[in-house]
């Protein structure tokens, strides 16, 4: 079975404001499920509750403390969640986590939800609505409506059904397709099924048998079960409150702030470039804590400029470009602010300077990811990496799994032809540069690259980058001891001039080779050369003897010594020309 979307509703408040009895009168469900929360009448957990309302709606509330030293559990109740009921007592009015509450529901983002001014039997509740309003100027809240109740006699609660209905007209669309991040809220283990998880799903849909991603490990796991407000489920789409059974995972492998990924879709990251908002960075303290979806994790904060801090994280979480995430001071018990991330991959700063200049380019980065700024900034990055970062990649690579910077791409074209014209210059025996040393001289992660640079008259020839037209051009020194070799050769062309000789005419290994590349000589082998075509004139000498020849007889009719007639006869036999018989003899092949 396929299950619809729920609206999902966090409550937030002062403690014993009425949050829990407000959602009991909502769905006649018991939101405080721990024995000692109902023994202290005080939620210390996260509470769920659901209802239907009149035109078939679903509203799934997840009910948060609002005691002071329960802050953490109630930010991870609010993180993941896309709507608020905040709730004011009219016989006490505003109160101190009142005020925390809604600095966290600012700090996050949260645009969506409604005033209540709970016990209005008790009190006139005009006070403690002024109140409220002019704490929310200025806020992402201070349009939402407000809504006066009594859970006790049950005054004001339809027109609350009706301000939720309302509300969940004005939620955002979630997108079904979108990469799924599970922020895990309970861990916990039913017998004879195994784990369980829960979570707020935000965005995508899971699906029993779908592998799942941990984030704290990178361990795959397998959906075995889902739920949804207690109905089974075998497709669950977003926006819901869903349990998920997991199979081959035990419960202590995943708990609170963990998430349940779509593998291969997210970084997990420790190093972070925020844009924080409202705080004066010279206020800052050197650490506090970060709060997204349900995680909470220490971080060392350094401002470098224009609003943007640098975050150091005690762990790695999953995060992309755009997230909305928390600061909080827990020493001075404040919100710091709200942060949104710009980078989840940034740059090391090491060299002086680079805080200014980092802050210079981040100024005008904005919450949404944007591919064209993201490869001006990055020059060269994977398009799987991009996407893990949550930025659309419609572009093509330009080579494998690589996107590059236009201009950045023809930038490195340019150097390109550099590198291989200095290279040509200081080893010009060489026929063109090593692919490797070109890709080190242009700083490239990959070979391919290279290759995929290359623009006529640069071709790929023999794992070096060479100029199409062009042959190899020798050094005039190695030019000079060719002709005087010709001259000697030109009447023993088989009388090959030994080691001696050719260092006497400044002809190593290096020099031969070019020459044999450029044709200027034929290499029989390493130390031994002759003039080009010495092989066809060896033939033709050789076409002249009674056939089968020896040894001996083609190195008298070829005028040359064992040294060289050897390693002649090798090369024309390798080459098909000649044979060797059973008895050593050789003769040629008609």
């Amino acid at each position: 079975m396929r299950v619809g979307a729920v609206h999902v509703i966090a409550t937030a408040g002062h403690v014993d404001h009425g949050k829990s009895a407000l959602v009991r009168a909502l769905t006649g469900m018991e939101p405080d499920r721990l024995t000692e929360e109902r023994r202290r009448g005080l939620t210390i957990d996260l509470g769920f509750g659901w209802t239907t309302l009149a035109s078939g709606t679903r509203l799934a509330f997840v009910d948060v403390p609002g005691h002071e030293r329960f802050v953490p559990t109630m930010l991870a109740g609010l993180g993941p969640v896309p709507a608020v009921m905040l709730v004011v007592a009219a016989d006490e009015g505003w109160m101190p986590q009142s005020a925390e509450h809604l600095s966290a529901l600012d700090a996050f983002g949260v645009r969506h939800g409604l005033l209540v001014v709970t016990r209005s039997d008790l009190a006139d509740p005009a006070p403690a609505r002024a109140e409220a309003r002019s704490k929310l100027r200025g806020t992402s809240l201070e349009r939402m409506p407000c809504v006066e109740v009594s859970s006790v006699t049950g005054q004001g609660v339809d027109s609350l059904r009706a301000a939720l209905e309302d509300l969940a007209r004005q939620l955002p669309v979630p997108d079904t397709t979108a990469a799924v991040r599970l922020w895990v809220d309970r861990s916990f283990t039913v017998r004879g099924s195994g784990t369980v998880v829960t979570g707020t799903l935000a965005a995508g849909r899971i699906a029993v048998g779908d592998e799942l991603e941990l984030a704290s490990s990178g361990r795959r796991v397998r959906v075995r079960a889902l739920q949804t407000l207690t109905e089974q489920a075998t497709t669950v789409r977003s926006v819901a409150r869903v349990a998920v059974n997991l199979r081959g995972v035990d419960r202590r492998e995943i708990g609170r702030g963990d998430a349940l990924l779509t593998p291969g879709r997210f970084l997990r990251s420790d190093v972070l470039d925020v844009r924080l908002d409202g705080e004066d960075p010279d206020d800052l303290p050197q650490s506090a804590m970060l709060h997204i979806g349900s995680a909470a994790t220490a971080v060392r904060l350094r401002p470098i400029g224009a609003g943007a801090v640098r975050l150091q994280l005690a762990r790695e979480l999953p995060l992309w470009i755009g997230d909305r995430a928390l600061l909080r001071d827990p020493g001075r018990r404040r919100v710091l602010g709200g942060v949104t991330v710009l980078d989840p991959q940034p740059p090391p700063l090491s060299r002086r300077g680079a805080a200014a200049a980092r802050a210079i380019e981040l100024k005008d980065v904005t919450a949404e990811p944007d591919l064209t700024g993201e490869l001006r900034r990055r020059k060269l990055v994977q398009r799987s990496h991009l996407i893990a970062m949550g930025v659309p990649v419609p572009a093509r690579p330009v080579a494998g799994d690589w996107l590059a910077d236009p201009e950045h791409w023809e930038a490195v074209r340019g150097r390109l032809g550099e590198v291989v014209e200095k290279y040509a210059r200081a080893h010009p025996l060489e026929t063109g540069a090593p692919v490797e040393l070109v890709r080190r001289r242009l700083g490239l992660p990959e070979r391919s690259l290279v290759t995929a640079l290359l623009r006529p008259p640069l071709v790929l020839r023999d794992g070096r980058v060479v100029r199409g037209e062009d042959g190899i051009v020798l050094p005039a020194r190695v030019v000079a001891a060719l002709e005087i070799l010709r001259a000697e050769l030109r009447t023993a062309p088989f009388a090959a001039p030994d080691a001696d000789r050719l260092r006497d005419l400044g002809l190593g290994p290096r020099e031969i080779s070019a020459a044999s590349r450029a044709g200027q000589l034929l290499r029989v082998t390493s130390g031994l050369v002759l003039l080009p075509g010495a092989d066809q004139q060896a033939l033709a000498v050789l076409a002249d003897l009674p056939e089968p020849f020896t040894l001996s007889e083609a190195r008298l009719a070829l005028a040359t010594t064992r040294r060289v007639a050897v390693p002649l006869l090798e090369m024309l036999e390798r080459r098909g020309a000649t044979e060797r018989l059973a008895d050593g003899r050789h003769r040629l092949r008609r």
